[in-house]
């Protein structure tokens, strides 16, 4: 076998995280109650981000209002973000996977991807070299991974994707009728819900019958490059490298799906602020700033719109880019369909740590002033937690 790719992804990983240090300090093991990971219960705009799998049989999802979990599990163990911890353990992780293989890309905060071929004089067998991964993470650090490994990348994601959690999974290029095939085609990565849509109005159903068609006709459903992408991932092609040291971010969102539709401008502007602080909060930390400003919406009958604006500077300033936030957001509503969902999103990043300077009398020092007030929150919500304070609007909505 010429190549042979591992894909290792933590298993619920914020909450696995969290649990892991709790059971670390002898206290109780959280995966094993209906716990998960989310905001403050009092706020509309605080969604789940991770849940326990006991969570899960009471109908508890991923991304839904915190509050609405709640009604469907009363007595569900809610535990804050923590990004120092999900940082710490990320890196933990992915230096384990480092001993295993130099060529190791980091594709997502709990994901790695290891490029193990030419290894084989020291794993001859590569599941069981998985096997052996897998119990060092879940001894050493105290939480679970699923390994998927395959001759590429893709392949690899599908199979750390098939039964969880703390499993070992293959999908070699003559599995793919018996394990790939049979699934819903939305479940293909990187086929999103409106592209499975468009493939099931077509009666292409499962991921067997988009490989079975041939590529022109896929091309006439999702267009030329969606189309080809579709076909070859359904018929397990993909030569895309392992990057050791992984891609920096490209882009920085947040978005959150209201439990209560927002109808004024004033509520949506205040959930933007949110959206605007949080996306730049993780841009910072990146030590990057964005020349482009995107908000989209979906409104009740979910129909999607957004808007986008190039800015003459790059910039990281949380202030600023709400700011932007809410002229594009005025562009984009027609003041009062109601709306279920909104999103900040940050793209065009730059690294570089020069700065445009600005010719207008005052307005450097404004911008300083600006940057240093948000380094001084972001100090304070790193050391003391995602309550420690509160921008005054959203205080007074709340």
């Amino acid at each position: 076998m010429d190549r042979v790719v591992f894909h290792v992804d933590v298993n619920s990983a914020f909450l696995s995280w969290e649990a892991a240090r709790r059971v670390a300090r002898g206290e109780q093991d959280i995966r094993l109650i209906p716990s998960a990971v989310g905001g403050d219960p009092k706020s509309r705009t605080s969604v789940i981000t991770a849940k326990s799998i006991p969570a899960k049989k009471y109908g508890v999802k991923t991304g839904e209002a915190v509050s609405s979990a709640l009604r469907k599990c009363p007595q569900l163990f809610l535990v804050r973000s923590d990004f120092k911890l999900y940082r710490r353990c990320s890196a933990a992780f992915a230096a384990i996977c480092r001993e295993f293989t130099p060529v190791v890309q980091q594709f997502s905060i709990d994901e790695c991807f290891l490029d193990m071929s030419g290894m084989e004089k020291l794993y001859p067998d590569p599941v069981a070299a998985a096997h052996s991964l897998r119990n060092r993470i879940r001894d050493e650090l105290g939480f679970t991974v699923n390994i998927g490994v395959a001759e590429n990348k893709l392949l690899a994601k599908m199979a750390s994707d098939f039964e969880k959690p703390d499993k070992v999974h293959t999908l070699w290029r003559d599995e793919i009728p018996e394990k790939l095939w049979p699934l819903p085609v939305g479940e293909l990565f990187m086929v999103g819900r409106q592209s499975a849509e468009k493939l099931r109005k077509a009666y292409i159903m499962t991921i067997g019958d988009l490989a079975s068609r041939n590529m022109e006709s896929i091309q006439n459903i999702l267009g030329e490059k969606g189309g080809e992408y579709a076909w070859r991932a359904a018929n397990g092609f993909d030569d895309s490298p392992v990057e050791d040291g992984g891609d920096p971010a490209k882009g920085f969102s947040h978005s959150v799906t209201l439990e209560n539709d927002v109808r004024s401008a004033e509520d949506a502007k205040n959930i933007l602020l949110a959206l605007a602080d949080q996306a730049s909060r993780r841009m910072r930390a990146d030590g990057a700033r964005a020349y482009c400003v995107s908000v989209s919406i979906r409104d009740n009958n979910f129909k999607n719109k957004s808007h986008q604006r190039k800015l003459p500077s790059a910039t990281d300033i949380s202030g600023e880019i709400h700011a932007v936030a809410c002229e594009l957001f005025d562009e984009l509503w027609d003041g009062h369909t109601p709306l279920r969902l909104l999103n900040v999103a940050l793209s065009d990043i730059s690294r570089e740590d020069s700065e445009q300077l600005s010719l207008i009398p005052g307005e450097n020092e404004d911008k300083e002033r600006s940057r240093r007030l948000d380094r001084t929150v972001d100090a304070i919500l790193e050391k003391y937690g995602s309550g420690a304070i509160t921008r005054a609007s959203l205080k007074e909505q709340g």
